[in-house]
């Protein structure tokens, strides 16, 4: 009966340091996400396209600004970064979704 409890403790004690990892490789992958996206702002719409190429989608917002949208598929994740031009053409923000 003892054995029984030990390896159920042990068990949950690995699937506890498993989750610990899983989530440690998300926040330092999200991390590097934003400091490669954060080198864009303040930078031109040329700047940008040498990185990511012509965008796949252009939105127009309410400000007058404009999104670029550049959209990729990886094992049937979409991820999706989107960046904000103003009409100076220079990158004012961004946003992920999806991008690890």
């Amino acid at each position: 009966m003892k054995k029984v409890h030990l390896i159920s403790l042990f068990i949950i004690f690995l699937a506890f340091q498993s989750c610990k990892t899983v989530s440690n490789r998300v926040d330092k992958t999200i991390s590097e996400e934003e400091k490669k996206l954060s080198k864009f702002l303040n930078k031109t719409t040329e700047e940008l396209k040498i990185e990511f190429g012509e965008p796949d989608l252009i939105e127009i917002t309410d400000k007058q600004n404009k999104n670029f949208v550049y959209l990729k598929s990886k094992l049937k994740i979409k991820c999706e970064r989107k960046f904000e031009i103003n009409p100076k053409n220079i990158v004012v923000g961004y946003s992920s979704k999806n991008c690890f």
